[in-house]
């Protein structure tokens, strides 16, 4: 009985060592006698006890490595506490497994090393502005020494830069005067444009009064030239109904000349008023002006007077 159960024993830990499950995202290193035999895969996997041995595992999933703060020095020699973290991944369990006897600590010496020599050739100021770059140096190189290590270095990340105390006020003082300068700037900006707008109104309210006047001149003119037309039409309408009246007079006077006795009465009538015109010179002053030939009033008087008496 005693026999059968350590035969039993000896056939359990025999069959667990000869079935090994392998989790997903894992690699296991399998030593035979000593040397590299074989990689594990995820899965059910046959060994031989005693024989062969698993020396290493290794996951596969995305490894998040977290880099110790370090300081270093920029190009215009100002420390700088710099620390970040880093993100790789196994690719070759062989050479993960005998390239090195520790890649996580090579990892991590390399990134510090290497972010070191970075920031030394930048100056501070940029090291703010150019976090990508650093982040995307630090990757290549990283990666370009990894491979032989059987790593993947996929990104690394700076989580923070940190300067000196007295850095960090005269930055903040910076940034202080540069904004009260973007301040100043901004009103100089507004005051400027208050300028140009009050200019423009200006410009633009001269062009509209000037327009205006010139539009007033135009309608005044305009006013003045409808005006002189409508008074020469007048003056002409009237110097034409003077002219037909003087031209019907004068038919009138011919048509009566014509007439018996017209003659007659016309002279009768230039008699009388050629002697109410000496009388009328006699009445307004005291020069008496004659005909040079005086038989002349009293032809027009014997005129005068026979017209009459034939009418009579």
């Amino acid at each position: 009985m005693p026999f059968a159960l350590a035969l039993f024993v000896i056939a359990v830990i025999f069959v667990a060592r000869t079935f090994r499950i392998v989790p997903q995202q894992e690699a296991w290193i399998v030593q035979r006698m000593g040397r590299f035999h074989s990689v594990l895969q995820p899965g059910l996997n046959f060994v031989i006890p005693f024989v062969d041995a698993v020396a290493y595992k290794h996951t596969l999933k995305e490894i998040p490595l977290d880099v110790p703060s370090q300081v270093c020095i920029t190009r215009d020699n100002t420390q700088l506490t710099v620390d970040g973290i880093l993100y790789f991944q196994v690719t070759d369990p062989k050479l993960a497994s005998y390239g090195s006897s520790n890649y996580v600590m090579a990892i991590s010496q390399l990134a510090q090393t290497t972010l070191r020599s970075v920031i030394g050739k930048l100056e501070l100021d940029r090291t703010f502005e150019e976090r990508d770059d650093i982040n995307r140096a630090v990757v290549l190189a990283l990666d370009e020494a990894a491979t032989s290590w059987g790593v993947k270095v996929l990104r690394y990340e700076i989580k923070d830069l940190t300067p000196p105390k007295e850095i960090l006020h005269a930055m903040q003082q910076q940034i202080t005067a540069e904004r009260e300068k973007r301040g100043r700037i901004a009103q100089s900006e507004g005051v400027r444009q208050e300028q140009i707008n009050l200019s423009e109104g200006q410009r633009t309210a001269a062009i509209q009064k000037s327009e205006g006047d010139m539009r007033a001149q135009i309608n005044q003119s305009e006013g003045e030239r409808q005006a002189r037309i409508n008074r020469a039409q007048g003056e002409a309408e009237a110097l034409r109904l003077v002219a037909a009246a003087t031209a019907d007079a004068v038919k009138a006077v011919g048509d009566a000349v014509r007439s018996p006795g017209g003659l007659e009465a016309m002279n009768l009538k230039v008699a009388e008023q050629y002697i109410a015109a000496f009388a009328n010179i006699a009445k307004q002053g005291n020069t008496i002006l004659l005909p040079a030939n005086a038989g002349d009033v009293a032809s027009l008087v014997a005129t005068a007077t026979t017209i009459i008496g034939k009418k009579s």
